[in-house]
């Protein structure tokens, strides 16, 4: 069946002609149709400003919480004008809000909000203003990476520094100085399985890494000669990574070391957690209990020189090292060192290479190096 449109009163169009001229309007007329039921179909728009336009051109800032994590706030007006929130926390603690500009809220159809991606993923729980400087400096840099990469995979960073005050107030025998991350399964001892692959490369190049060291030691342990002597007598450290910063003078000593530590998988070396380097301990002396800076490490203590009488206690587990061996240790666990034989035994040397803990995530990871960052 062929249709016109003979029934509409169409002037006469010689130039076109008569077939012509009906397509056409028969293809306004679908056009129309189709755009009818476009708007007929969107829901209602109510509240929201249009997207071409700018909001505001200052910064607001809103609470991070949920509205049954805080039962009140209160209201300041900073230099710049803009509005800040101090919330208070169900005890009454007063916690920091996270700021957020305007234009990065956004607006669900029904008018209500939704997070933006700069909310913490854990956005009920604050950060206690009362925190000491060094946790709120690290918190100050968490946020900075958030704003270049994103919160997700942050929520464990983020429960970490909002209670690590907390955690050095608690009896352990695990309590990291610096940042502990939490909901990670630790044990004093981990097996070689942990990290297989730096563990055999750190061991098939015993020899060579033994030889380096003595002859570095043969030159004399001197503080001219890039050794470090800590704590009592008899204990000094030859770094090539020294937190999170290569000690190039040292590897330029030790070039095969130092290519073996570049072949490592799980090196931490860069950031301020992570070091590198030969460990000394003389005859009769015994290092007393202490805790490492953090739980996201592993240390692993390739035996280069290793005396009998000599023992290392981690909470609790006392094991000792054998030459061209590795032990995989959380030195976030109270710990000591001793070294109980006679000056003719010599020193206890081990290589030691700081490896991430295994269930550390990638993001973590990456995280953690900017937080750490020997810079900040």
């Amino acid at each position: 069946m062929q249709w016109t449109l003979d029934f509409l009163p169409l002037p006469p169009c010689p130039e076109l002609g008569a077939q012509p001229l009906n397509g056409l309007l028969w293809a306004l007329l679908v056009l129309f149709l189709w755009y009818c039921y476009r708007v007929g179909s969107d829901p209602p728009v109510t509240g929201r400003t249009h997207p071409g336009k700018l909001k505001s051109s200052c910064v607001r800032t809103r609470q991070m919480s949920r509205s049954s994590s805080c039962s009140s706030t209160s209201d300041g007006i900073d230099a710049g004008g803009s509005t800040t929130k101090t919330a208070l926390g169900d005890s009454g603690t007063p916690c920091i809000a996270m700021a957020m500009g305007e234009e990065e809220e956004e607006e669900d159809t029904d008018g209500g909000r939704r997070r933006g991606y700069l909310t913490p993923v854990l956005s009920y729980a604050l950060f206690p203003t009362q925190a000491p400087p060094a946790s709120k400096k690290l918190y100050s840099a968490l946020q900075e990476y958030a704003k270049r990469y994103s919160w997700a995979g942050m929520g464990r960073i983020h429960k970490g520094l909002r209670d690590q005050a907390r955690l050095s107030d608690r009896s352990s025998i695990q309590k990291p100085h610096l940042f502990f991350l939490p909901d990670v399964p630790s044990i004093p001892f981990f097996p070689r399985d942990a990290h297989r692959h730096d563990i055999e490369v750190l061991e098939a190049n015993y020899p060579i890494i033994l030889a380096e060291f003595q002859a570095v030691y043969q030159r004399g342990i001197d503080t001219k000669l890039g050794w470090t002597c800590q704590g009592p007598k008899g204990q000094a450290v030859f770094p090539l990574y020294n937190a999170g910063v290569c000690v190039a003078a040292n590897c330029r000593s030790c070039p095969c070391t130092y290519r073996t530590l570049l072949s490592l998988r799980t090196f931490i070396s860069s950031n301020s957690l992570g070091a590198a380097g030969f460990w000394l301990l003389g005859p009769g002396v015994t290092l007393g209990g202490g805790y490492g800076p953090t739980n996201t490490r592993l240390r692993c203590h390739l035996g280069l020189q290793t005396p009998p009488q000599c023992e290392l206690v981690v909470g609790g587990e006392p094991q000792c090292w054998s030459e061209g061996h590795c032990l995989l240790v959380d030195d976030s666990f109270l710990h000591t060192v001793s070294h109980n034989g006679v000056a003719e035994d010599g020193p206890r040397v081990i290589f030691s290479v700081d490896l991430w803990h295994p269930n550390v995530a990638a993001a973590e990871r990456q995280a953690l190096d900017y937080i750490f960052s020997p810079e900040q």
